[in-house]
């Protein structure tokens, strides 16, 4: 494969092991900025990871923690 190829390449979101807040609010249909705040209030959470200034939001454990609240 020649780097054009490999560029052109993408992972379905559902198959994503993180997203960016505009992926997960797209897959979750979660608002941008409820999750900013929930990001916001929750800067530890297992379901968060720091890449540089970006945070991205581990899809697996999100779903997990989604599962087990009743209210957002």
């Amino acid at each position: 494969m020649n780097e054009k190829e490999l560029e052109e390449i993408k992972v379905p979101i559902s198959e994503s092991y993180t997203l960016s807040i505009e992926e997960a609010a797209e897959y979750f249909g979660i608002g941008q900025t409820r999750l900013r705040r929930l990001i916001k209030l929750n800067p530890g959470a297992d379901y968060l990871i720091s890449i540089g200034n970006r945070t991205r939001i581990k899809r697996v454990k999100f779903e997990h923690f989604i599962d087990s609240v009743s209210v957002l």
